[in-house]
């Protein structure tokens, strides 16, 4: 069997009636840009067989960047390989521009769009998941927190109290306003919820390291399951500081896409928890940083969040092959517009994904929905 095809798809299609594509920067924060589409790029791999396998490289601003990598960098290298010699593919392709200074970034998220689709077609080609080939099932059911919206006390409970009655027994706040105003809604939100719902908060890096330290310990008042990305990603002492200080788990890693950059992360105990993205790593590189991640002990929780239904996907079968999995991002709204290019793919019930057979990733791709929200193809 040998590839005999790569595409790449730079997909950009509305959240809402808004067509008119904007990036912005929330106002007053150094923030990321945000996109008011979902944009992500998908990968499709085709066989002198006739297999097909799909992956995605998330790529939630500018995916047009990964799609120009893919066909100009990757898809020289994959022409003509066998796709079952997919770690060798990862690292020749990872290797093609290790010198030029390119260990991260779009380039990785390019590799991870067509890591996955190789892993996507071996499952078709053997008529098994991707859990059973990428080293069997350590588990059936897949556990989920669910983002939760709401910047006020108010909005945030009704949000939470929709999420739990929707399923889900842990939830995650987006906030990165000041500590007082963070703790006044996670304290509304533990009020309502109680007890056993497991409540996590995200600070987008937004904080200082004593700031963080400070919100962290207020936390912890009101048994909060996590602290995610408190400070800088670039900070690693300050994230070491962070995590020694603070009783609660210290979450972060969604910026890293290799084990090399987990190294020191994990050696200098940077988290709790990490939670690197599949759309990032590809299931390759992410399971190697989740084997490296268990030899320290750290758990792992994948990170979803731009990524679409590929994505989603992929995270699940990696979820269910890890010996130290302990949840997975999931955005409950979101899922249906993620959706959209797909006739059929994974659902959760009662919180959580559960494991099924269906060959390769277990989602039908649409190619028509497919074409019809490529940029450009």
């Amino acid at each position: 069997m040998k590839i005999t095809r790569i595409e790449a798809f730079a997909l950009r299609f509305p959240r809402d009636d808004d067509t008119t594509t904007t990036y912005t920067i929330a106002d007053g924060a150094w923030r990321s840009i945000y996109s008011n589409m979902h944009e992500t790029m998908v990968v499709r791999i085709t066989t002198d067989e006739g297999l097909v396998g799909y992956g995605e490289g998330q790529s939630p601003v500018s995916p047009g960047t990964s799609k120009t990598i893919i066909e100009d960098l990757c898809r020289p290298i994959l022409i003509g390989a066998d796709p079952f010699d997919v770690e060798y593919l990862w690292q020749k392709m990872y290797s093609a521009m290790r010198e030029r200074g390119h260990p991260t970034g779009f380039f990785v998220d390019a590799l991870a769009g067509c890591d996955i689709a190789l892993w996507d077609l071996i499952g078709k080609a053997t008529g098994k998941p991707v859990h059973k080939i990428l080293g069997g099932r350590y588990r059936d059911r897949i556990r989920l927190y669910a983002g939760c919206g709401g910047k006020t006390p108010d909005t945030a409970v009704e949000r939470a109290e929709t999420l739990v009655a929707a399923g889900y027994k842990a939830l995650k706040l987006h906030l990165t306003t000041d500590r007082h105003h963070i703790l006044s809604v996670v304290a509304a939100v533990r009020k309502r919820v109680g007890s056993k719902i497991d409540l996590m908060v995200d600070l987008h890096t937004q904080y200082t390291v004593s700031e963080a330290i400070k919100l962290g310990r207020g936390l912890e008042a009101l048994d909060v399951f996590w602290l995610e990305s408190p400070t800088a990603p670039e900070d690693i002492q300050g994230q070491v500081e962070i995590t020694r200080a603070l009783d609660m788990n210290v979450a972060n890693g969604e910026w890293s896409r290799t084990r090399y950059e987990m190294r020191e992360a994990f050696e200098r105990r940077t988290c709790d928890v990490t939670m690197p993205d599949i759309g990032r790593t590809g299931l390759t590189e992410g399971k190697r940083i989740a084997l490296l991640a268990d030899t320290y002990n750290i758990p792992f929780a994948p990170h979803i969040g731009g990524g679409g239904i590929l994505s989603i996907a992929a995270s699940i079968q990696l979820a269910a092959v890890i010996p130290n999995f302990l949840i997975m991002e999931h955005g409950h709204e979101a899922l249906a517009h993620k959706c959209r290019i797909a006739r059929s793919a994974p659902q959760p019930v009662d919180g959580a994904f559960i494991l099924d057979d269906k060959p390769g990733l277990g989602v039908d791709i649409d190619e028509d929905t497919l074409a019809a929200f490529s940029i450009g193809h």
